[in-house]
């Protein structure tokens, strides 16, 4: 049976045991140990038979703009609904703080648009928003705002937002 809860800190080995193939592969970008400790109330992790079988994160980035980060699903996992499953109980949180805009950096691109998220070329906010926002030290609001020291990280993903 799958079931999606919020993470807890003895699920980060095996998060970071999920992902690190994917980081190998650079399909997700590395994340140091302290990192994922400092962020684990941002994860929802699926179990299927008690097995962790995906993770993803929500990151707020402004009032009403968040970020879906590190979604993945185990190969022995597809085609099973867990990726659905954490990205809906992503964008339900998202909904309950107020975020009306969610931002992802994905190579998953059908995915992603199956479930409301259209690719974007520009920067959606405005220049007061983007002058508050460039102030952070967040990788992943740079590469929302596609600023140049993040390149090297984005190459090859595509840029989609859904409007909530």
């Amino acid at each position: 049976m799958l079931s999606i809860r919020s993470a807890v800190t003895s699920d980060v080995p095996a998060i970071r045991k999920l992902a690190d193939p994917l980081v190998e592969k650079r399909i997700l970008l590395g994340k140091e140990l302290v990192e994922l400790y400092e962020s684990i109330q941002e994860f929802v992790v699926a179990e299927l038979d008690g097995e962790l079988v995906g993770f993803g994160a929500l990151h707020v980035m402004w009032r009403d703009l968040g970020e879906v980060r590190t979604l993945a699903v185990a190969e022995s996992a597809k085609r099973k609904g867990v990726g659905t499953a954490l990205l809906s109980e992503l964008l339900q949180r998202a909904k309950a703080l107020g975020i009306k805009r969610v931002f992802c950096l994905t190579f998953e691109r059908d995915f992603f648009a199956s479930h409301g998220f259209q690719e974007i070329s520009d920067i959606p906010v405005d220049p007061e928003t983007y002058a508050e926002m460039v102030r952070s030290h967040d990788e992943g609001v740079a590469e929302f705002l596609d600023l140049a020291r993040v390149k090297q990280n984005t190459l090859g993903n595509s840029r989609m937002l859904r409007h909530l």
